[in-house]
């Protein structure tokens, strides 16, 4: 009962939204003869703009109905002269897409109302005495159910671009994807320069000089020798760390050698919160048996490292969560904390790398940070496994 009363609602929101459909059908007519007649030509893209507004709201109807978003891809209408705005708004395939549907929902946003409307009082009299006296399920109210799914998958089909401005908007993403790669690529290179540079190279440059003076007092100060070969081992220690540090910021060694998962409760012992670790369907080891590949749990582990380090620095949490679940062709990442929230990716540079990183591997990241908290970064990175 509850299902068909949201389903009824749904259809009565259909019905409304057809009545719209005949004024906006009146306006685009309008419209389009005063193009016609050339002294009203700056109607018809703004007519347009309000139509892809009412198709708009029909996708985030059916999203919100379907539980998954309708995509849309339209052709800029504020751009350049009036005649430029004019061939944008008469040649694009979504206008076209737009006015289909709004023909077909003008009539048929109505008969699924009237069909509802039929059904409830057949629905009450038949499945109250088939229900009562019986005992079976209701039949009849359910088909109202159906009738809005039939509804959402025509207006879905009706509004989904058409597979070529859906090909050019793949590509436009792969192609803003691949900049953001090489952007997050040159400062990677820059960072591991600057680590290499400022460290190690200098720590080099300083062992091979009391190396050189060792040499040199090897002969007439044996002790004073022995002391600077003391201090060159020192040196060379301290440059073989700044080499693992260098190292393990390109692929972390304990993923190597503990796995995703074990290397994740590295990090969660020693980011100085209480952090519950989770791990669906991924081995806690590092065998070979449920692991993605080498760069999906690189990325992964930053991922963890960056949500695990801004928790520990700026929330002000006592307390995080890490989920690592694996899926059908994807790796999910959580990472939840119950800090003050109010995390910005555009005021530092670590979420915006983390999203780059991401973006690399074509996976997807949502940050969700209200003020008050609490601070969610949801990964999915997709793999095979």
């Amino acid at each position: 009962m509850r299902e068909a009363g949201r389903a009824s609602c749904y259809l009565a929101v259909g019905a409304g939204l057809s009545l719209v459909c005949y004024v906006m059908i009146g306006l685009v007519l309008l419209a389009a003869t005063a193009t016609l007649l050339v002294v009203g030509a700056g109607m018809l893209p703004e007519t347009v703009r309000v139509l892809r507004g009412l198709a708009g709201f029909e996708r985030r109807r059916v999203a919100a109905w379907q539980g998954s978003p309708v995509t849309e891809a339209y052709a800029p209408l504020d751009r350049g002269t009036l005649l430029e705005r004019l061939r944008a708004a008469t040649t694009d395939p979504g206008t076209y897409r737009d006015a289909r549907w709004l023909a077909v929902q003008l009539v048929c946003g109505l008969l699924f109302c009237y069909a509802a409307m039929v059904l409830w009082p057949l629905g009450l009299l038949v499945d109250g005495v088939w229900c009562g006296l019986a005992g079976r399920p209701a039949v009849l109210l359910p088909r109202v159910t159906d009738l809005a799914d039939l509804q959402a998958r025509l207006a879905r089909s009706l509004l989904l671009p058409a597979p070529s401005a859906r090909l050019s908007e793949r590509v436009e993403e792969l192609t803003a994807t691949r900049a953001g790669a090489v952007a997050a690529h040159g400062a990677e290179l820059r960072r591991i320069e600057r680590d290499l540079h400022d460290g190690t190279q200098a720590r080099l440059v300083a062992l091979s000089m009391r190396l050189g003076l060792a040499r040199r007092a090897y002969d007439h100060d044996p002790a004073t020798a022995r002391t600077l070969l003391d201090s060159a081992q020192d040196q060379a220690e301290e440059a073989l760390a700044e080499l693992r540090h260098v190292v393990r910021g390109i692929h972390p060694p304990v993923l190597t050698d503990r796995g995703l998962v074990g290397a994740v409760r590295a990090l969660a012992a020693g980011c100085g919160l209480e952090v519950t670790v989770t791990a669906r369907g991924l081995a806690d080891g590092p065998e070979d048996g449920a692991r993605a590949p080498a760069a999906v749990e690189a990325a992964a582990y930053f991922v963890v490292a960056e949500g695990l380090t801004n928790a520990a620095r700026h929330s002000g949490a006592a307390h995080a969560s890490v989920t690592l679940a694996r899926r059908e062709g994807a790796l999910r990442v959580r990472v939840e904390d119950t800090g003050r929230g109010g995390a910005d990716e555009n005021a530092g540079t670590g979420l915006l790398g983390v999203r780059r990183r991401v973006a690399a591997l074509d996976g997807t990241v949502r940050l969700t940070s209200p003020p008050g908290g609490p601070t969610v970064v949801e990964v999915e990175l997709p793999c095979v496994w």
